[in-house]
C-alpha cells in the first residue's frame, strides 16, 4: 500500500519552491565599484545590474509625471437639422462657430436601381444659414450631412 502525501507536506513542498523562484530577484546586489562580490551577486548565479526584471529604487520617481494638458478642442460644425418628406430630403444647417464650415447633403435610396446622391460641397460661414436639397425617385431610406473645415 502507498503511501498518501498530507495536505500539509504538499503545500510546505509548493511553498518552498515558490520561494526558490522569488528569492533571486530579491537579493541585494552589491554597491557598484565593491570589491568583492556578496553572495547572490553577479558571480553567484543573482541578478545582474543589466538584468531587467530588476528595478532600483533610486530610478522610481516620488510621484508620477504630470500629464500634459490635452489641446484645446476647436468649436467647430454647423447644427443641421434634416427633414425627409417622401422622397424629397431638405437639410437647413446654421453655423453658430467663428470657422466657416463645409457642409455636403448624401442621401441613400431605397430601391436598389435608385441613384444615391452625394450633394456639393457648401460654405456656410460664422452665423451662416443654408438649405440643402436632394431626392430620390422612390423612397429615401436615409439621409445626412457632413462636415469639413473651410
Amino acid at each position: 500500500m502507498g503511501a498518501r502525501q498530507s495536505r500539509a507536506v504538499s503545500l510546505l513542498v509548493t511553498s518552498v519552491a515558490l520561494v526558490a523562484l522569488l528569492v533571486p530577484g530579491a537579493v541585494a546586489r552589491p554597491a557598484s565599484g565593491g570589491s568583492a562580490p556578496e553572495a547572490g551577486g553577479p558571480s553567484a548565479g543573482g541578478p545582474s545590474a543589466g538584468d531587467p526584471a530588476v528595478v532600483d529604487p533610486a530610478e522610481i520617481p516620488a510621484e508620477p509625471p504630470v500629464p500634459s494638458e490635452p489641446p484645446a478642442r476647436e468649436l467647430f460644425g454647423a447644427d443641421c437639422d434634416t427633414v425627409i418628406d417622401a422622397s424629397q430630403v431638405t437639410a437647413y444647417c446654421h453655423n453658430s462657430f467663428p470657422r466657416t464650415d463645409l457642409v455636403r447633403l448624401h442621401i441613400e435610396c431605397d430601391r436598389w436601381w435608385d441613384i444615391d446622391g452625394d450633394g456639393a460641397a457648401v460654405a456656410v460661414g460664422p452665423a451662416g444659414r443654408v438649405e440643402l436639397s436632394g431626392r430620390c425617385w422612390k423612397e429615401v431610406r436615409s439621409a445626412w450631412v457632413s462636415h469639413e473645415p473651410g
